[in-house]
């Protein structure tokens, strides 16, 4: 099973207030499709916790090109395009029922030590035979840094808690994307629809722990570029640019 398809219609509990997917929903969906066809292919998580490895997150990009509202009946595909340099490359992409494409995201991925916290360097992880190298985005998801030469605005700070983590006791990936949004600021994600979005996932967060988030915009000629940083102390925890 090269390719991985789920079927879904959008619930209402994956939308915003103009019934558009939230892009937090879509890091769900896409986590769960992955971590499933990862075990079917023989490297999921079950497989990877033999060693005390698993699988952790780096890099996203994703691209709305028609965002799935409210109902909307869509399938789901994605398909892992083996180890790149320094990461393993997952694509996806989101169809409608005529086969129009919705969403489409490339993820580059590392697999990490969980007891000594190291990465594990290993393109043999992966068998050959699985892999496919269509591209669902072109290039894979790029280094987001805050921009020079504008300052940086305090906005706003999280404690990590009992809603934010994952069964490894950390803060899951979707959960960034969802405070970035709610930092950007409810007149902006309320009014203009989200185009395309990159975060890197920089440093983990546990339970407890307290995340301060920190946004700066730009206006270019796609559209309003926002950056929202995670930094706990002087660590970055992640780093998201949002075009609108």
């Amino acid at each position: 099973m090269i390719r991985y398809i789920q079927n879904f219609v959008i619930p209402c509990y994956n939308t915003d207030a103009s019934w558009r997917l939230k892009p937090s929903a879509f890091m769900d969906m896409a986590q769960e499709a992955a971590g499933l066809h990862a075990v079917h292919l023989g490297f999921g998580y079950d497989d990877l916790i033999k060693t005390n490895t698993a699988w952790i997150l780096s890099r996203v990009n994703v691209k709305f090109v028609d965002t799935p509202l409210w109902r909307d009946e869509i399938t789901l595909t994605t398909w892992h395009k083996g180890f790149n340099r320094l990461f393993f490359l997952r694509d996806f992409v989101i169809t409608d029922k005529e086969g129009r494409e919705r969403v489409k995201a490339t993820t580059s991925w590392l697999v990490l030590d969980l007891e000594s916290r190291t990465m594990v360097r290993d393109p043999n992880l992966v068998e050959g035979g699985t892999v496919c190298m269509d591209n669902a985005v072109e290039t894979p998801a790029d280094k987001v840094r805050m921009p020079r030469g504008i300052e940086a605005e305090p906005v706003c700070e999280h404690v990590i808690g009992y809603s934010d983590v994952d069964m490894l006791g950390h803060a899951n990936n979707a959960m960034y994307m969802h405070w970035a949004m709610d930092a950007v600021g409810y007149e902006i994600t309320s009014e203009r629809p989200v185009k395309e979005f990159t975060i890197n996932f920089n440093h983990e967060l546990k339970a407890g722990e307290k995340v301060t988030l920190f946004r700066s915009s730009v206006e270019k000629e796609d559209g309003l570029h926002v950056f929202i940083e995670g930094r706990t102390e002087a660590v970055s925890s992640f780093c998201v640019e949002i075009i609108f």
